[in-house]
C-alpha cells in the first residue's frame, strides 16, 4: 500500500466529549479535547472496520511541525497526525508536560 491521502469533509459530533466538530477535509481529531476514531487504514480512506476511540497519547514537534500521538483503545494501533491549528493549546500543553515528565524519570 502507499500513503495516499483522501480528502473527506465531514462534520462530527466528538463520542468522548460531544464536541461539535465542522470538519475542514483534513480534520481527524477533535480541536476540544484531542481525541480520534480509529476509522482510516491509510489517512482519510475511512476503509478502518476498528472503529476505536484513539486516545491522544503524545506530542512532538518535529522539523517545525507540531504532531500529537494517538493510540487506539481497542487494538492498539497508533498514528501521529498534525496539530491544528484550533486544537485546544491547554490539552496540547498538558500532554507535552506529561510527556516531559516521563522522560526525566
Amino acid at each position: 500500500m502507499t500513503k495516499k491521502f483522501t480528502k473527506t469533509r465531514e462534520n462530527f459530533t466528538c463520542i468522548v466529549c460531544g464536541f461539535h466538530v465542522k470538519g475542514n477535509g483534513y480534520t481527524n481529531h477533535c480541536p476540544h479535547c484531542l481525541s480520534s476514531l480509529h476509522v482510516d487504514v491509510l489517512p482519510g480512506d475511512r476503509a478502518c472496520s476498528c472503529h476505536g476511540i484513539m486516545d491522544a497519547v503524545g506530542f512532538e514537534i518535529r522539523n517545525g511541525n507540531e504532531y500529537i500521538l494517538h493510540r487506539c483503545r481497542e487494538c492498539g494501533f497508533e498514528r501521529k497526525n498534525r496539530v491544528s491549528t484550533d486544537d485546544n493549546r491547554q490539552m496540547l500543553y498538558a500532554l507535552s508536560g506529561s510527556l516531559m515528565i516521563k522522560k526525566q524519570l
